[in-house]
């Protein structure tokens, strides 16, 4: 198997690493309750997707 003949820079490898740092996740807003949520998943406040309720949330008093 080859092996590198010379170590890479700093600046080499802190290029390479520039895309690697963790990303926020994207939200969007809950159109029932308007809280924010993960897209493409039922909201966690109110258990509503698309419009019909599909969770069955308990409110704590």
């Amino acid at each position: 198997m080859p092996n590198p003949k010379r170590r890479h820079s700093k600046a080499r490898t802190g290029s390479r690493r520039a895309h690697d740092s963790l990303k926020s996740h994207s939200l969007s807003e809950c159109p029932n309750c308007h809280e924010k949520k993960m897209p493409h998943r039922a909201c966690p406040k109110c258990g509503y997707y698309k419009g019909r309720e599909v969770l069955d949330i308990e409110e704590a008093s």
